[in-house]
C-alpha cells in the first residue's frame, strides 16, 4: 500500500484527471495505490497487463482503473481508460510520496560560492555545494550531498537525488531527475600513446541535455572532447549506464540498464535498447531501431527496426557442441563455395 495518506482524491478527481470514466460510485475517495492482490479498501488499483486478470475479481481494491473491455469482469467501481498502463503512470505521481514534501528551502550546511544564482523556490539539501557561476532554474531540488560545478545549468523543476555530481559546464534541461549517484559531464576516456605510455587528453566538451530527461543511480555520461556530448528530450537512461563523449542520443530514446556507448556513436530518434546492449564507437543508429538485451553492435544501422545478436541460454553441453560448430564456420564457408564453383553455382 503507498503511504499516500495526505493526499486523497475522489474518483471523480481522479476521472477528471486522467479523461477516464467512472462506472459505479464516483465519490468513493482513495488515498493509496496499490496491485490488485495487496490493495485495500482506501487504495486504487489498476490493471494493464491480462496476465494480472485472475486478481481481478478478488481485488480488495476501492476501485480499479482498467480498459473498458474488462469493466464488466470488476466486482467494484471502476474507471475505464483505453491505455490504462498510461493511466497508472499519471496515478503514480500523484501518490509519490516525493511530491508531497514540504519545501525546505536552503539547508544551513549547503555551500553556496559566490557567482551562484538561485532561482525562486530552489531547495538545496544538507552538505550539497553549488559552485561559482552555476544556475539553479525555479523550483530545482538539489539532493543532500550533491554537487553542481562551476557554470552549469540546472533548468527549472529538475531534481538530483543524494550524492549527484553535475560537472562544470553542463547543460541539464527542465524538469530532469537524475539519481543517486549518476555523475554528469566527469572526461571522457581519452589517452594518446607513444609507444610505452598513455598521455591524458584533455576534454574540452561539456554535456547537454534536453528537457525530461531521467538519468538511473550510477550512470555515467562524459563530456566531450572537444564539441559536446547531446542528449535529447524525453531520453530515459537506467541505472548503471556507460554514455562516452560526444555521444549523441536522439528524442524520446530509451536505455535500459547496463548498456555502453562508446565514443561518438549517435543514437537516432524512438530508439530502444535492451540491458547489456554495448554500441561500438563511431556508429549511427538511425531513428526508430530497436536492439534486444546483451546483443553487441559493430556497424551502423541504417533502417529501422528490432535487431539482436549473440544466443539465448541452453545447457552447457549444447552450448559447447554449438561452439566447435561455430569454430568450423569459416572453413565449411569455404568449402561450400569451391563447391558451387565447380558445380557451375548451382
Amino acid at each position: 500500500m503507498t503511504d499516500a495518506t495526505s493526499h486523497c482524491y475522489t474518483l471523480h478527481d481522479l476521472a477528471e484527471r486522467l479523461g477516464a470514466r467512472v462506472a459505479g460510485d464516483g465519490s468513493i475517495r482513495v488515498s493509496g495505490l496499490a496491485t490488485l492482490s495487496d490493495a485495500g479498501p482506501d487504495d486504487i488499483s489498476f490493471l494493464a497487463n491480462k496476465a494480472y486478470l485472475k486478481h481481478l475479481a478478488n481485488t480488495r481494491a476501492a476501485a480499479v482503473l482498467l480498459h473498458p473491455s474488462h469493466a464488466d469482469e470488476c466486482p467494484v467501481t471502476c474507471l475505464t481508460l483505453d491505455n490504462p498502463y498510461l493511466g497508472y503512470a499519471e496515478l503514480s505521481r500523484l501518490f509519490d510520496p516525493l511530491a508531497q514534501r514540504p519545501h525546505l528551502g536552503v539547508h544551513a550546511s549547503a555551500v553556496i560560492e559566490a557567482g551562484a544564482a538561485l532561482g525562486a523556490d530552489v531547495q538545496i539539501g544538507p552538505q550539497a555545494v553549488i559552485e561559482a557561476g552555476a544556475v539553479i532554474g525555479d523550483r530545482a531540488v538539489i539532493g543532500p550531498g550533491s554537487v553542481v560545478g562551476a557554470d552549469s545549468r540546472i533548468g527549472a523543476d529538475s531534481r538530483l537525488h543524494a550524492n549527484v555530481t553535475v560537472c562544470h559546464g553542463v547543460v541539464i534541461g527542465e524538469r530532469a531527475i537524475l539519481h543517486s549517484g549518476c555523475v554528469i559531464g566527469g572526461d571522457g576516456f581519452g589517452f594518446a600513446h607513444d609507444g610505452s605510455r598513455w598521455h591524458k587528453i584533455a576534454q574540452l566538451g561539456g554535456v547537454v541535455m534536453g528537457d525530461d530527461v531521467e538519468v538511473g543511480s550510477c550512470s555515467s555520461i562524459d563530456r566531450g572532447a572537444l564539441g559536446d556530448t547531446l542528449i535529447g528530450n524525453d531520453v530515459k537512461i537506467d541505472s548503471q549506464v556507460q554514455i562516452a563523449h560526444n555521444v549523441q542520443i536522439g528524442d524520446h530514446s530509451a536505455l535500459a540498464g547496463c548498456v555502453g556507448i562508446a565514443g561518438s556513436t549517435k543514437v537516432g530518434k524512438h530508439c530502444m535498447l535492451g540491458g547489456g546492449v554495448g554500441l561500438s564507437g563511431h556508429l549511427t543508429i538511425c531513428d526508430g531501431v530497436q536492439v534486444t538485451g546483451m546483443s553487441l553492435v559493430t556497424n551502423s544501422l541504417h533502417e529501422p527496426g528490432v535487431y539482436s545478436s549473440g544466443t539465448g541460454a541452453m545447457s552447457n553441453a549444447q552450448w559447447r557442441k554449438n561452439a566447435v560448430r561455430f569454430k568450423q564456420l569459416d572453413d565449411i564457408a569455404k568449402r561450400l563455395a569451391r563447391l558451387e564453383k565447380h558445380h557451375g553455382g548451382r
